[in-house]
């Protein structure tokens, strides 16, 4: 496991504490988890992003988030990204 070093700035820190104390963590579990947390709703949205401006398929969307494609309809539906046109519709079908 790799150690990662930063500065941040004094009111990020409290909230940090704050949330140690209220999760009742160790500070580099708490650490951890965020980042976890962090990258998850980023990969989440970048997949959804980039359904919607067309540059992957549903199922290659789904597999960059890493979430099933049933949670990536959820997701798609609560931002209303359709991705039904021709092209992506016949990947998405060899695909399966």
């Amino acid at each position: 496991m790799g150690t990662i070093s930063a500065r941040v700035p004094d009111e990020l820190e409290d909230e940090l504490e704050a949330f140690i104390d209220e999760e009742r963590l160790e500070k580099s579990t708490a650490i951890r988890k965020l980042l976890s947390e962090g990258l998850e709703e980023w990969r989440t949205e970048r997949a959804l992003e980039r359904l919607e401006r067309g540059e992957v398929t549903f199922s290659k969307a789904a597999e960059l988030a890493d979430v099933d494609t049933w949670e990536l309809a959820r997701l798609a539906q609560e931002r209303d990204i359709t991705w039904g046109d021709d092209d992506h519709l016949e990947a998405d079908l060899n695909d399966l």
